[in-house]
């Protein structure tokens, strides 16, 4: 079947789930944190081995049930999440808001003409984007269930980044497991608005002027050159043996313990850096940018906020982000590279920043705007993104038939920024899955420098951990 990657899907079904109950419709406004987010959509998948003890005679009525218990599960989780059920549609003023009408999602069922041990996992871009995760056309989320030649099946989902951040949609997938086994809810959602209310009067610091830009304070986008780089997606696996070497290397000879993320982030950092082939480029900047959650932030130092905040649905974001000078970030060690991220990271972990975004949006509303650090990619330098997956609940999203050998999400999302995210294996424990939407010349540059430390993700490494029958 040519590099895993060279195979049919074939849609056998397709219709809309809707909440099992009757959900009454209401408007649910955007948060001011919502509105920082563009209209684009974020893929998960997860993949499954064949169902223990199966034998050859009954594998579609196997799959028919299992599809059943993972529709009747999204029909039941969308009584508590119906926020994924409903429609974006403008206000007055030309901002998103969510219509829960429970409008349903879209799901699908297919079937892939390959076997799990030969999906070409390291290069999702052919084996996953567009066949086994979803394009979602209506609604906020959709739905597919792809069985496999081998009996395995992979469960792919996108939604609409507006109405959740990853901390949501892990909340709403380890629900829908929970569902289908027919265990309660470990989490009811909450789409307490109030939660993110601005200050009156407001007030932020004017740092916040750096890290976002109201879309109209943009250049134009700039025509594609002839022969200009592209993005690629690339799945990677690093060790916990590597993770704990890299964390001892950024940790200045244990002076200052860093933690495994800043310490992966410094050394992608270096390797983005070394990668620049442009005109002067050791003068240039390389930008990069953290993914912080901002829930415990904001309820720091409040019992009953904390709680509040844990369940809390939607997007509590920032993105804040350091530049250096790329011939410093090439020539320092890591552990100076790693002091330059956890400095950066500080200023943004804090109640009070967060409370001063939610007053920077509101400042500037209607007028939409954007992490400035997601359109920093250009002839200045080049910029990336790392988004912290360690929450991944992977391990957790069973539905009956055993815990997936591989979940990861999947981002191509298409803007001029790298964009990178760890999150934990479940396949070995310490070990991280590493997903990567990179420029080629970046992953060349990883690859054959830092081949040590990111090894690319394939059905062997799978089977060399806790799946010996993956087949």
């Amino acid at each position: 079947m040519g590099g895993g990657g060279d195979f049919m899907v074939t849609v056998s079904r397709k219709e809309v789930v809707a909440a099992a109950l009757p959900v009454q419709e209401y408007w649910l406004p955007q948060s001011n944190l919502d509105l920082l987010l563009p209209p684009v959509d974020v893929g998960v998948f997860f993949c499954y081995k064949k169902p223990h003890g199966s034998g050859n005679g009954g594998d579609e009525l196997r799959f028919g049930s299992m599809v059943r218990v993972v529709k009747e599960a999204l029909a039941q989780a969308l009584v508590s999440y119906y926020a994924f059920a409903g429609e974006v549609v403008s206000n007055s003023v030309g901002e998103p808001e969510l219509l829960c009408n429970n409008r349903g999602v879209d799901f699908t069922e297919a079937y892939a003409d390959v076997q799990l041990q030969d999906l070409n996992l390291y290069n999702p871009d052919d084996s996953i984007e567009g066949k086994l995760v979803p394009k979602k056309k209506n609604g906020v989320l959709s739905v597919q269930v792809t069985e496999l030649k081998c009996g395995g099946a992979v469960v792919g989902c996108t939604f609409d980044h507006r109405i959740a951040d990853a901390y949501s949609a892990n909340l709403f997938i380890v629900s829908w497991a929970e569902m289908a086994q027919s265990k309660p809810l470990s989490v009811i959602p909450s789409f307490r608005r109030s939660l993110l209310n601005p200050r009156r009067p407001g007030s932020y610091h004017p740092s916040l002027d750096e890290m976002y830009v109201p879309i109209s304070a943009l250049p134009p986008p700039k025509a594609p050159q002839p022969g200009a780089e592209h993005l690629i997606s690339r799945l990677y696996y690093v060790s916990a043996e590597q993770l704990s070497l890299l964390q001892t290397l950024a940790s200045s000879g244990g002076i200052r313990k860093r933690t495994k993320l800043e310490s992966l982030s410094a050394f992608l950092w270096k390797m983005i850096a070394k990668s620049a082939v442009m005109e002067n480029a050791n003068k240039k900047i390389c930008k990069m940018g953290i993914v912080v959650d901002g829930r415990g932030r904001l309820s720091s130092g409040d019992e009953d906020k904390t709680a509040l905040m844990a369940t809390y649905f939607g997007n509590v974001l920032s993105i804040p982000f350091g530049e250096k000078i790329i011939c410093d970030l090439k020539e320092q060690p890591l552990s100076w590279v790693a002091d330059a991220v956890h400095d950066f990271l500080e200023r943004a972990v804090t109640k009070e920043h967060f409370l001063g975004l939610i007053d920077w949006v509101e400042t500037h509303r209607p007028e939409p705007a954007l992490a400035k650090i997601y359109c920093s990619g250009s002839s200045d330098g080049p910029a990336f993104v790392v988004s912290s997956g360690q929450r991944f609940p992977a391990s957790k999203v069973d539905f009956g038939w055993g815990r997936p050998a591989l979940g990861s999400y999947h981002f191509p999302w298409g803007g001029d920024a790298g964009y990178v995210m760890p999150m934990p294996s479940p396949a070995r424990d310490g070990d991280w899955v590493v997903y990567m939407h990179l420029l080629n010349g970046q992953i060349e540059l990883i690859e054959n420098q830092g081949a040590h430390i990111f090894r690319p993700l394939t059905s062997d490494y799978l089977k060399l951990a806790d799946f010996p029958h993956l087949s």
